[in-house]
């Protein structure tokens, strides 16, 4: 099968590359097409003539890029999504596997996250642009499905990290902020400060293990329900530093800055519903995903994205 994957130069679609596949991978980024366009979506799908789309694409960004940007990042994300499936359904693309976040499940709910919660309420307010946006692609790939009969499916993962990630202090998500601050205080000898208590619980999921996931599916699932991929298990924020300082050989001190955002305490997930349909699926061990992002952070910097020296 000819695969189209969007957002193919970002941390998620990057992870492509490595992976072996009988399928012909079709890697496409912003600089391409510019998918908040609905011209540039129809000529992408034209162009490649993909049997199936997984789409990545997305405006993404950590705590308070959510916050001070709600507004654009639910414009630009509703808007992209719209176009990609309108258009796949145009060109009578049979399967999309779009990728969701852990972010549409709402602020009030049961844990673990479960996929038949998603809609059950309103998500947390530090993210509800991006994550209402999000919910909305599952609506319209539900809705495609029923009315177009097109087999389009949803998959929800957890907090990502791994190579070729944003390293965006304010805007990038939380793995490769913290990676940043530890190295750059470490070349000052200074001790870093990070955002909230460090109490916050989270989970985390290497990008080459979303990206095995999400081709799996492309054969593998066809079910109305959203899937939820991300490797489950809950590490605070602290201890997520400590790691990060000792596998990085820095001295494991830091300070918190309370008066900063830090989003919800928790969010676990279960992803028995994925273990069930793929039981042989194994995942990256976080301090092993957490050494090869490192090591290949130490290689690039400064030449990484997100980064302004």
């Amino acid at each position: 099968m000819r695969v189209l994957i969007t957002g193919g130069t970002g941390m998620v679609g990057s992870s492509f590359k490595k992976l072996k596949t009988d399928h012909d991978l079709i890697l496409v980024g912003s600089n391409d097409y510019d998918l908040r366009f609905n011209s540039d979506c129809k000529s992408m799908i034209a162009d490649h003539q993909p049997d199936a789309i997984i789409h990545l694409a997305a405006k993404v960004g950590g705590v308070k890029g959510n916050s001070d940007y709600v507004a654009d990042f639910f414009y630009e994300n509703i808007i992209m999504n719209t176009n990609l499936l309108n258009e796949a359904k145009n060109q009578n693309i049979q399967k999309v596997v779009s990728l969701l976040s852990t972010c549409v499940y709402p602020d009030r709910v049961k844990y673990p996250l479960t996929e038949d919660q998603i809609h059950n309420g309103p998500p947390h307010h530090s993210n509800f642009g991006y994550a209402y946006a999000k919910r909305m692609l599952d609506v319209h790939s539900r809705a495609i499905r029923s009315q177009y009969g097109l087999n389009y499916v949803t998959a929800v993962p957890n907090n990502l990290y791994g190579e070729n990630d944003n390293f965006d202090l304010e805007n990038g998500h939380v793995i490769p902020a913290i990676i940043r601050k530890v190295h750059e205080a470490a070349s000052k000898n200074k001790v870093p400060t990070f955002w909230g208590s460090g109490t916050a619980l989270r989970e985390f999921t290497y990008s080459k293990d979303i990206a095995r996931a999400l081709l799996w599916m492309v054969d593998g699932y066809d079910g109305e329900e959203p899937l939820n991929i991300g490797n489950p298990g809950n590490t605070s924020i602290k201890d997520l530093v400590g790691k990060i300082q000792k596998i990085m050989g820095t001295p494991v001190e830091s300070v918190w800055d309370k008066n900063m955002p830090e989003g919800q305490y928790k969010k676990p997930s279960s992803n028995k519903n994925f273990v069930d349909v793929n039981p042989s699926f194994i995942y990256t061990d976080l301090e092993r995903g957490l050494e090869k992002t490192i090591n290949w952070f130490l290689r690039s910097y400064p030449n990484v994205r997100g980064c302004k020296i």
